[in-house]
């Protein structure tokens, strides 16, 4: 499936650039994106499990609409006994590091263990993350640009959507 938008791409200084590409995973830091998507679950705090849940439900939606995997690594302190947690929600890959361990670490091994597969697309707000996804061949988006992506893909689907269902009931009321 190939992704077409605007994404902020970061190497020596921030610049967007008209990607075209075939992505074969979207790898997401996902407090760095709560923090700036402050419509995400409104009142309660960016770290609060309403808030994840939310992000994940969103992610969700964009992933069904553009076809393209999506993981969401969270940094796992303050989870009981500091043990890593899989909790894929449907087909969005949900995962939290271990004590010790970062999401920007996850963040780093999976954009490098997916490398001969294709190109994946890491979203953070952290340079230095950007900085090191493409230094291992991935790409790299600011948190504000992915979110306009996402917010674009499920505008255009619902728009479909809504399209569709017109046409099928006007189909419908033709027959009648």
């Amino acid at each position: 499936m190939l992704i077409r938008g605007w994404f902020s791409v970061y190497q020596s200084q921030s610049w967007a650039v008209w990607l075209d590409m075939a992505l074969v995973r979207i790898l997401v830091d996902g407090y760095s994106l709560l923090h700036s998507w402050p419509e995400l679950a409104r009142g309660r705090a960016r770290h609060s499990a309403a808030a994840r849940d939310e992000l994940i439900r969103r992610l969700t939606l964009y992933q069904d609409a553009s076809g393209i995997p999506v993981t969401i690594f969270f940094d796992g302190r303050g989870l009981p006994n500091g043990k890593p947690i899989a909790a894929s929600r449907g087909s969005v890959e949900v995962l939290y590091s271990r004590q010790g361990q970062t999401a920007d670490d996850m963040i780093e091994r999976a954009a490098h263990r997916f490398r001969p597969y294709g190109e994946v697309l890491a979203v953070t707000d952290d340079h230095a993350e950007r900085d090191m996804v493409i230094s291992l061949g991935g790409s790299a988006s600011s948190c504000w640009n992915f979110i306009q992506t996402v917010e674009n893909a499920l505008a255009e689907l619902g728009d479909d959507i809504k399209n569709h269902n017109r046409q099928e009931r006007h189909s419908f009321q033709r027959w009648r």
